[in-house]
């Protein structure tokens, strides 16, 4: 019973490409029955192709036909298949069948790629729903108990654990601990939580355990808003998608009543049969059908995004392979996509009579106990050194961290405290600080006092000795510099930064990289806004990202460009290209790839149309036959096909 659930969950899912595989067999198997001289079997199986491969299209344009009054390039195509069918029947021209059940086919796959492209929006709602729990511990009497969140009203006290998911926004009543808010608003470091201080849903708990007081519903908390604003960004569609759909449809208008006057007035204005009329209408249906204009496009784009893939590049759509190329204006986020998202050590500076390896093996004896991620990236950088294993290891959350090691107190932590057992800091290491902290550093005192005191409250002020400083950082990527060079010389108009983080840390990063232009402190809406502003002055504007906090902005802007190594899996499924090693120099090599694939569809286009124009002055002309019609019309588009497959080089 498994397989057959399997199979038919997979055609339900897959509906549009179950139908193009099966046109594309029906109408092999067709065409070696008429290759055999099997008539019978030809004229069961062709006639399936064309129904399994031309519902979905003939539905849609039936539907925009009686309900929108309009004609599209869908019913055109069946129209024009179905002419050529009939002409092949009445002349005994069996071929014209498989000509008109391959525009069919052409149009089945180009069914299946954007049903694909539209299933986008569902699993990205998906993902960010799976960012919350589904219940929440609420104190009801005293008691514990899990209710589902859409329970959840205001003024419901909730209990969250250390390591669990936040499961709604609301304030701390109780509790202290870090979470861990990259997700949602950015911020490269966990963020300390004490009473009074708001929490957001899907955000992350750390060690300590809280009481938190909802104070807004739990529809209107901050990633359910995320959710929205990505729903409403997906589903508008974009200018240049309106355009294509404009002209199929003038398009569709201007080929049908052509095709009309073309088979009632020849004979009452020029004084032709009416067998020679017919013939030239439906002949004009073929030869005028849209196959070469379609095919000077998605072969193209197809070649780009197969290019792309092989550089790591992955393009979701044709669409955004020729938007990249476009793009005027470029917004990056700041963790995790300007710099790497992982905490490192940046420079230790110690006192005479100690070295960089001493402050970093008594840092690292303590924190090695700890699991904040300040305490990872010491440990981190101290890997090569022979650690001591420290005794009464105590955290002061906040604060820093005390332990025992090889006979020695050693203190970790920031300088208030660390100024609590040390009496005066060094003016040098103070002013180093000083300037690490206006770079948007984050710094660690170390200091130690070789007669322990029993407690860490014990004898403070008295024996201790500052070993030195170490300054902990967000890395910057290092090809993000070139990349802004690069981007400004492809002629990018304007580059800016969005981020949660705050402004110093912002700007040292902008600075670094050679972005101008700082927008610090965003939440997911506000970086949406000015996503919004761009696209006004710009027009085309690409965002880069990899949280869950840029998925709004990814989904408005013209282009979203997620990080796929340390991207979420949000970021992923919003975005529209996904460069797959985090190397952010791709970027220039699909704006260069979009801007190709810009020009061959444009040379493409021209040979189209002035295919489908010589074909239709000859058809008039009566220069031509349904066959010579039928080369031209399929030869137009290889020729098409073919040169679009140059964007694979």
């Amino acid at each position: 019973m498994l397989y057959p659930q399997r199979f038919n969950q997979f055609t339900r899912e897959h509906a549009d490409t179950v139908a193009a595989i099966s046109c594309g067999l029906l109408l092999f198997l067709g065409w070696f029955a008429l290759h055999l001289g099997w008539l019978g079997l030809a004229f069961l199986l062709l006639p399936a192709a064309y129904v399994i491969g031309g519902y979905e299209s003939a539905r849609e344009g039936l539907t925009t036909l009686f309900k929108e009054k309009e004609l599209d390039v869908d019913l055109l195509m069946i129209v024009a298949a179905i002419g050529a069918a009939s002409l092949g029947l009445w002349r005994r021209e069996y071929h014209l069948i498989i000509d008109g059940a391959i525009l069919i086919l052409i149009f089945a796959i180009s069914g299946a790629l954007e049903g694909y492209a539209m299933q986008r929006t569902e699993r990205s709602i998906r993902s960010l729903m799976s960012l919350t729990p589904d219940t929440a511990r609420v104190l009801l009497q005293g008691k514990e108990e899990e209710i589902p969140i859409s329970q959840l009203k205001v003024g419901d006290e909730i209990v969250v654990k250390p390591g669990e998911l936040i499961p709604t926004d609301g304030i701390i009543l109780s509790g202290y601990s870090t979470l861990n808010q990259a997700a949602i608003t950015g911020e490269s470091l966990p963020v300390e939580k004490t009473v009074g201080a708001e929490v957001f849903a899907g955000t992350l708990n750390g060690y300590g355990a809280l009481q938190i007081k909802v104070h807004k519903p739990a529809q209107s908390s901050l990633i359910q808003r995320v959710i929205r604003l990505v729903e409403q960004a997906q589903t508008e569609a974009p200018p240049s998608q309106e355009f294509i759909d404009r002209f199929e449809k003038g398009y569709a208008k201007v080929i049908v009543v052509a095709g009309i006057l073309l088979a009632t007035l020849p004979p009452f204005l020029w004084g032709w049969d009416w067998e020679t009329t017919i013939y030239r209408a439906l002949t004009f249906l073929v030869v005028a059908s849209p196959c070469a204009l379609m095919a000077a496009i998605m072969p193209t784009l197809l070649s780009g995004i197969a290019n792309g893939a092989r550089q790591g590049i992955l393009f979701k759509n044709g669409a955004q392979l020729e938007k990249i190329g476009k793009v005027r204006a470029i917004a990056f986020d700041k963790t995790g996509t300007l710099t790497t998202g992982q905490l490192q050590v940046f420079q230790v500076i110690t006192v005479s009579e100690y070295t960089q390896a001493d402050v970093l093996k008594a840092a690292a004896s303590v924190e090695s106990y700890s699991e904040h991620p300040i305490g990872k990236a010491i440990v981190q950088a101290a890997g090569d050194l022979d650690l001591v294993g420290a005794i009464q290891v105590q955290a002061i959350p906040g604060q820093g961290i005390v332990g025992i090691a090889q006979e020695q107190q050693i203190i970790v932590g920031n300088a208030v405290f660390v100024q609590k057992y040390v009496t005066n800091l060094p003016e040098e290491l103070r002013e180093m600080a000083q300037s690490w902290e206006q770079q948007g550093k984050t710094v660690v005192w170390v200091a130690k006092n070789p007669t322990p005191s029993p407690s860490p409250q014990a004898g403070r002020g008295a024996g201790f000795d500052v070993m030195g400083v170490i300054a902990i950082a967000d890395e910057v990527r290092s090809q993000a510099a070139a990349t802004i060079t690069r981007l400004k010389k492809l002629g990018v108009e304007q580059i800016v930064m969005l981020t949660g983080d705050n402004e110093e840390t912002a700007h040292s990063v902008a600075k670094a990289v050679g972005i101008d232009q700082v927008y610090a402190q965003l939440l997911p809406e506000d970086k949406l806004d000015v996503i919004r502003l761009l696209q006004q002055k710009y027009q085309t504007v690409a965002m880069v990202g990899d949280g869950i906090n840029d998925a709004p902005a990814l989904a408005q802007a013209s282009v979203g460009i997620a990080m796929g190594i340390s991207g979420s899996d949000v970021a992923l499924e919003t975005a529209d290209i996904v460069l797959m090693a985090d190397k952010l120099e791709k970027i220039a090599v699909a704006m260069h790839l979009g801007r190709r694939s810009q020009s061959i569809v444009k040379q493409n286009i021209v040979v189209a149309l002035g295919f489908i124009m010589l074909l239709l002055v000859g058809n008039f002309l009566g220069s031509i036959n349904l066959p010579i019609g039928v080369i031209g019309h399929e030869g137009s588009t290889v020729l098409v096909t073919l040169s679009g497959l140059r964007l694979l080089k």
